[in-house]
């Protein structure tokens, strides 16, 4: 894996355990010679993840739409900042730039991230590997939930482990070199929908 894209979220919980796992991350990836693709804030945890990468030597290419330019909240100490017009656009940029996603916490954003990422990969728009760092618990009620989705049978069987999650980085970035493609609906005969 060359480059990663980290989505996570723009806010600073009061909790240090965030913005210190974004720090490690960022901080990881560099050591390792991976490229990290972000949201291209400089706030919150995406701001951490950045700003340690860069700190340890690490590329780090942001991706923004205007309207957060405008706001004020692009890094402007980047390796590359690429401005884009629309949500969609900056999606697809992050998967066209990486080898693969890893998700930190974050809010309604990062999640549309993640869902995108995981459907995509059940469609099969890409092979890459899909990964989720859960930090202090914080998703403990997603991976229930995305567990149910497959106990219910709405998750296909051969679809129930893109989603790769461990609460240690080190051990979710192996998993993430292991990752072997899976059968994607594309590929699949329509009796197996």
């Amino acid at each position: 894996m060359k480059r990663l894209a980290v989505y996570c979220g723009s806010a600073s919980p009061s909790d240090p355990v965030y913005i210190e796992s974004a720090r490690q991350v960022g901080r990881t990836l560099a050591e390792r010679g991976i490229g990290v693709v972000y949201g291209g804030g400089r706030l919150g945890l995406m701001g951490a993840v950045a700003d340690s990468a860069l700190e340890a030597g690490g590329e780090v290419i942001g991706i923004i739409p205007q309207a957060l330019v405008s706001a004020e909240v692009a890094h402007r100490g980047l390796s590359e900042l690429h401005v884009v017009e629309t949500m969609h656009q900056r999606k697809q940029a992050f998967t066209d730039l990486s080898d693969g996603f890893i998700n930190l916490p974050g809010g309604t954003g990062t999640m549309d991230e993640l869902w995108e990422a995981l459907s995509w990969a059940q469609i099969g728009y890409h092979a890459k590997p899909v990964g989720l760092l859960n930090v202090a618990g914080y998703y403990d009620g997603l991976v229930a939930f995305y567990h149910k989705m497959a106990d219910v049978g709405f998750l296909r069987p051969q679809h129930r482990d893109i989603l790769l999650i461990d609460t240690a980085l080190d051990r979710l970035l192996a998993q993430m070199a292991d990752h072997a493609p899976v059968e994607t609906i594309t590929k699949m005969r329509a009796s197996d929908l």
